[in-house]
């Protein structure tokens, strides 16, 4: 059984980290557009 090669062991994590990372954007900013949705609603 062979070992992952160097690029493997920084490859992965660090796509995985990307893929976190825009996760969190698009959630905060559809969070925050929810959360406006509401405050909206509530003045009316």
């Amino acid at each position: 059984m062979d070992l992952p090669s160097v690029e493997h062991v920084i490859f992965i994590p660090g796509v995985l980290l990307i893929g976190m990372v825009i996760g969190y954007i698009l959630g905060a900013r559809s969070a925050r557009a929810e959360l406006e949705k509401k405050r909206a609603r509530a003045r009316r």
